[in-house]
């Protein structure tokens, strides 16, 4: 998504930032909600040429360079690789595939366009937490956001974040110029889907962007932050004009399309995609050849994983937690290839990263050790 531009802030915002430091400013403090909701209609009447969004949070979470961020969660990780975000996109396939199964099943109200649209498939999926999406929740409603930045928070403050988006013209509205597509929950989900009318809700997300981007930046909607707020975490906030919304408003019970997405989730994990099968099996076989010849330095006469690992525990002490963690992928590696139906995508996923993080410490630490028996030649005699 494009970096907004052109936006203007209240006298008062002026006093504590700036346009450009917004982000990486602490939040401008006010202390009631009255208060929050006058400078909300400045800013509006301040940036005509965008329509304010708004979301709660209980922490400003901030990247490595000190900027608030807000990245969609299929997008989330301090370092999150290519396979990883590929085991991700497989996820959200195979979970919008079980969207529209159970949507027929179900006879649930528009079930046949939620099959044409991914869109509204992704839109389901993220407002019911199923699983990572490229689209981040927002409203239209500083009630809802408030409410949502207070809700199950144990601090004594909160953050409320106002984010400028073109107008949207459709329930999907796509901007090409600004590389955003806005979508209004309440007009693409049934009537049976309760949640996103309580919570006036809109999803955001960058145009035309899965699994393949030249800069994660550009899916930041950070992008788009007008203010950040920080509120207090009390009642007194909202003065006796104004109620926070309750939990089991901002969730109503009997939410039918809620059961719906709770299936799916169970469903999610017995369903292990095949390419990471292949991923795993492939980086276990690296890590068993480097593990054989790292245990033959000491036993010439070892055959198999489970040997060459009880030979390094005997003589690589040292190591110990490291070479039990391999044992511990050793026993997974025969579940999955003898009794695939007993695990899931998620352990699956898991523990190809744990065997990426081991090869590269095994053989970092074997290369330490092979540099100090150079310099040292009798250390191990």
């Amino acid at each position: 998504m494009r970096q907004i531009s052109g936006t203007i802030l209240t006298r008062e915002l002026k006093q504590h930032t700036s346009i450009k430091d917004v982000a990486s400013d602490s939040g401008y403090f006010v202390k009631t909600y009255r208060e929050l909701v006058e400078q909300v209609a400045k800013l509006s009447y301040l940036n005509k040429d965008y329509l304010l969004f708004f979301r709660g949070q209980v922490n400003d979470y901030k990247n490595k360079a000190g900027k608030s961020t807000f990245y969609p969660t299929i997008y989330r990780s301090d370092y999150l690789t290519q396979q990883e975000l590929d085991y991700r996109f497989d996820k959200l396939y195979s979970a919008s595939k079980i969207l529209a199964e159970l949507f027929k099943k179900h006879k649930v109200e528009g079930q046949t366009e939620l099959r044409r649209k991914k869109h509204i498939q992704w839109s389901i999926l993220q407002h019911y937490e199923v699983t990572e999406t490229p689209l981040i929740d927002v409203t239209q409603s500083i009630r809802v956001a408030c409410s949502f930045a207070q809700l199950k928070n144990d601090q004594n403050t909160a953050f409320v974040y106002i984010f400028g988006l073109p107008y949207y013209t459709n329930r999907i509205s796509i901007n090409s110029e600004h590389d955003l597509i806005n979508i209004r929950l309440l007009s693409i989900t049934p009537p049976q889907a309760l949640r996103p009318y309580f919570q006036e809700g809109f999803l955001v997300g960058t145009d035309d962007i899965t699994n393949e981007y030249e800069r994660k930046e550009e899916l930041d909607l950070n992008n788009r932050l007008i203010a950040k707020f920080e509120i207090p975490n009390s009642d007194s906030f909202w003065g006796d004009s104004f109620d926070r919304i309750p939990e089991d408003a901002l969730y109503p019970k009997n939410d039918e399309i809620e059961n719906i997405c709770k299936d799916i989730g169970r469903d999610l994990k017995t369903e292990i995609a095949p390419s990471n099968i292949g991923v795993f099996l492939k980086l276990w076989t690296e890590l068993e050849q480097v593990v054989l010849k790292q245990a033959r330095q000491h036993i010439r006469d070892v055959h198999n994983i489970r040997n060459a690992i009880n030979v390094l525990l005997k003589y690589e002490e040292n190591r110990y937690g490291l070479f039990k963690e391999i044992d511990y992928l050793r026993m997974f590696r025969n579940n999955v290839v003898h009794k695939p139906t007993s695990i899931n995508n998620d352990d699956l996923n898991r523990n190809i990263q744990v065997l990426e993080k081991l090869k590269y410490e095994f053989m970092k630490a074997t290369h330490n050790k092979s540099v100090e028996s150079i310099k040292n030649p009798r250390a191990d005699s």
